[in-house]
């Protein structure tokens, strides 16, 4: 995407026309329990099994390295989404502030990429069901989730915000409990299962030590080490920029977005450095073989052999307070592009309840397909589809960047929202004047930019991820035809 698509000079609010009608209903508790839930899911339960083999106890400095860089990404998101709270986030913020074509770009990759997370998710979802009954045929857990869900999103903004608090206090609880019964058991010098004695001293001593394999090695099984696990690790963080989504339905963004935001950090030291580090000190790291959740393998090691049903149902829970995520965003995402003239008219519409009905219904819908082409070919869905996903994340916190850049320049140019404390303001002033700064503003962008650009040359080392890069290319593509093919009819 070339930068000359950047407008000469400040575009007017009404450009973007998004009315005022979307129901303010979603409160402090509501927004902080939404980022919490959007950064643990089943990518952490299960999905760190296969990160901590290709790191070993290192896997935790690549934790804070990828939280650290997820962080700058929602802390720029944030910075627009306080100042300009707007439905539909980066895609709006993309279009005012960068171009029409950036916000199509933005927002229709976003949308796409959780109408594909989704359908991953309700398409395993009937695996979890099974561990207690069986008999159940997965596609009928895939349509019952799938209808109760998109009901819930229905019944108004309040209520999504009401069941993904639940959803994320479940999966709160799970970690906490995991970190306490693990503490417990070093403590307290608990008999393990691999006859090791629980300790942090693990960290260093068990399996080649801290580096088992280096900064980046390779073996018979491919690359290998902390860099390459860094590739894993980003992937887990996906769903963190939710708070943006959230902003033009939130009662006070400018005390709830950056409270919200800066939270993050702390979050991901507990529930990920934290959880992990105590997994590693009780279960020796090279046990860990993905067979099972780590989660599980530690409280199997001292003899708690219930604990499979319980993260059972805590995964079950994390697919639907995905999904439920995923059409909440999806439904706001095609709202704001509508509004924008990059969608239909008819999905900008809302209903009494300040929803977008058809948003909701249309994702709804396609997602519905996506899932039936998951149990028709599945190889063809998991290899090819879910590639489009993974570098669908990336092209979105790229396109954050960038965005954040414009922002300030349009603001820096006095063309802040004339609802802004910016209004009015110009020059170093409307900079000085941002509610909810990026740090080091000049030179974060850059580094995360940087650091995302590293990601995708270390997925081209894996066999697993290089199909990713290539659809990305793709998939790029298609959405610049399809926006010049949009243009030329109107």
């Amino acid at each position: 995407m070339s930068t000359t698509d950047a407008p000469k000079k400040p575009r007017e609010t009404d450009d973007v026309p998004v009315p005022a009608t979307l129901r303010k209903s979603l409160k402090n508790r509501h927004i902080q329990l939404i980022a919490l839930g959007g950064a643990i899911g089943t990518g952490l339960f299960y999905g760190s099994s296969e990160s901590i083999a290709l790191a070993g106890p290192s896997i935790l400095l690549a934790y804070l390295i990828g939280g650290f860089a997820i962080f700058m990404i929602v802390r720029a998101l944030s910075e627009m989404s306080v100042e300009d709270p707007k439905a539909g986030a980066f895609s709006y913020y993309a279009t005012r502030y960068w171009s029409k074509r950036a916000g199509f770009i933005s927002g229709w990759n976003y949308w796409f990429n959780y109408i594909l997370v989704s359908m991953v998710e309700l398409a395993v979802v009937g695996s979890f069901v099974n561990y207690w009954f069986p008999a159940i045929p997965t596609w009928v857990s895939a349509a019952v989730f799938l209808v109760l869900i998109t009901a819930a999103n229905l019944l108004g903004v309040s209520k999504f915000g009401e069941f993904e608090f639940w959803f994320a206090i479940i999966k709160i609880v799970a970690v906490i409990a995991m970190i306490i019964g693990g503490l417990a058991v070093i403590i307290f010098a608990l008999p393990t299962a691999s006859g090791i004695k629980a300790s942090f001293a693990n960290w260093f001593t068990v399996g080649g030590g801290f580096f088992p394999n280096g900064l980046m090695g390779h073996t018979d099984n491919g690359w290998t080490g902390l860099l390459m696990a860094l590739v894993v690790v980003m992937f887990s963080f996906g769903g963190t920029e939710l708070i943006g989504i959230t902003a033009g339905e939130t009662e006070d963004p400018k005390i709830t977005i950056p409270r919200a935001t800066n939270d993050i950090i702390w979050r991901i030291l507990v529930f990920y450095i934290g959880a992990l580090g105590v997994i590693m000190a009780v279960v020796p790291w090279n046990t860990i073989d993905g067979k099972s959740s780590p989660f599980v393998q530690i409280f199997d090691s001292v003899g708690i052999h219930a604990a499979a049903g319980i993260l059972n149902f805590v995964c079950l829970t994390a697919v639907m307070s995905v999904y439920n995520s995923g059409l909440y965003a999806n439904s706001r995402m095609l709202y704001s592009l509508a509004k924008q003239g990059n969608a239909p008219a008819y999905l900008g519409k809302l209903n009494s309840k300040g929803v977008p009905v058809a948003g909701v219904l249309t994702s709804a819908v396609i997602t519905a397909i996506a899932v039936v082409v998951v149990f028709v070919w599945p190889e063809f869905a998991f290899n090819y589809l879910m590639s489009i996903a993974t570098i669908a994340g990336i092209i979105n916190w790229t396109m954050i960047m960038f965005t954040e850049m414009k922002f300030r320049k349009v603001v820096e140019a006095g063309g802040a929202p004339e609802d802004s404390d910016l209004a009015g303001k110009s020059g170093q002033e409307a900079l000085g004047a941002i509610h909810f700064k990026l740090p080091f503003a000049k030179v974060t962008p850059w580094v995360v930019l940087v650091f995302l650009a590293l990601v995708v040359v270390l997925m081209c080392f894996s066999a697993s991820y290089r199909i990713a890069v290539i659809a990305g290319v793709i998939w790029l593509a298609i959405l610049f035809v399809a926006y010049q093919i949009t243009q030329a009819k109107k």
